[in-house]
């Protein structure tokens, strides 16, 4: 069964700030090759995904330019883990920071980036892990990733002292690789911190159908590069899907952020209930006109938003010494 409703135009609202209603005014519209559309012909998609991660990445520097950091690069067995380093951070604590890009960008420098603006705002350590992506390195290559830099970070902090965080595809990744170190015996970590998760590959939530034509960020279903990223396997597997996981007895408080325009809000009200029905802490901030990933990290809505994870964060660590 389906409803229909009339076609109208959507006018950004006047409840949130000047600079937010800007943003809702356009779309974001990457530069470079279009992404291929049914198909799997890796140089196609190769193409595509090295120019739209110049223009990512690009974006990005300029946005973390208001975050300044120092950023070291260390080896993993099969890639780079960049130290995001804010001013004055605290000594003991870290977080493993898992890019976004739909599973397919934010390779080098994008992921790094990304993470600067969290570690300034919380002023702690981030180390973001340029993690393996398709088309070469389909799943499971980039959780095997994420799993080779929780050990590095075990033998340098207390896992009661870092914390996963990750947005978008990260925030899906994040999600999954607590559910995966929990299957090989390692401890969890103290906190996760999931920003519109993309948790439910088989892309079922109700904001797929209500708001992906009004998110002018995500604006568009992602399954080619779901496909691409999954590689054939069953999308209801709890590592491409967290949100068909088992969530165990002692998961990590995790804090959940969205917005009212954002396409993946049903995957992160979703994840925040299954959280909540295995009893575990589960913090949801939905913010007022947000889009996917906010509003290009310099709104107010955007400060508030680390604000909430910072102050997050510190009630978990208080409760973890």
């Amino acid at each position: 069964m389906t409803l229909r409703v009339p076609e109208h135009d959507v006018p950004a609202p006047t409840t949130v700030s000047p600079h937010a209603q800007a943003f809702l005014s356009q779309r974001l519209e990457p530069t470079g090759p279009a992404q291929p559309v049914g198909t799997a012909d890796k140089d196609a998609w190769r193409a595509y995904i090295e120019g739209s991660n110049k223009w990512l990445t690009a974006g990005l520097l300029a946005s973390a330019e208001s975050f300044p950091a120092e950023i070291i690069t260390h080896q993993l067995p099969n890639t780079a883990l960049y130290e995001v380093i804010p001013d004055a951070p605290a000594p003991d604590t870290a977080i493993l920071y898992l890019h976004g890009g739909a599973y397919i960008h934010g390779a080098g420098m994008a992921g790094a980036y990304m993470a600067m603006p969290l570690a300034g705002h919380a002023e702690i350590r981030a180390f973001a892990f340029d993690y393996r992506m398709p088309p070469d390195h389909p799943f499971p290559a980039g959780l095997d990733d994420a799993v080779d830099a929780y050990r590095w970070l075990l033998e340098r902090y207390e896992p009661t002292r870092i914390a996963f965080a990750g947005g978008s595809a990260g925030g899906g990744l994040a999600a999954a690789v607590a559910l995966k170190v929990r299957d090989l015996g390692l401890p969890l970590p103290a906190a996760c911190v999931l920003a519109t998760p993309e948790a439910d590959l088989t892309e079922s939530g109700d904001s797929f159908e209500t708001l992906i034509h009004v998110d002018v960020v995500g604006g568009a279903r992602l399954t080619d590069s779901i496909n691409l990223y999954a590689d054939g396997h069953d999308l209801r597997d709890q590592y491409l899907s967290p949100l068909f996981g088992e969530i165990p007895p002692g998961y990590p408080p995790t804090i959940l952020i969205s917005g009212t325009r954002d396409f993946l809000l049903s995957d992160t009200v979703r994840m925040h209930r299954a959280l909540r029905t295995a009893g575990g802490r589960a913090d949801l901030h939905v913010f007022e006109g947000a889009p996917h990933g906010m509003f290009s990290g310099q709104a107010p809505e955007d400060h508030q938003q680390v604000a909430e994870v910072r102050r997050f964060l510190d009630e978990v660590w208080k409760e973890t010494p």
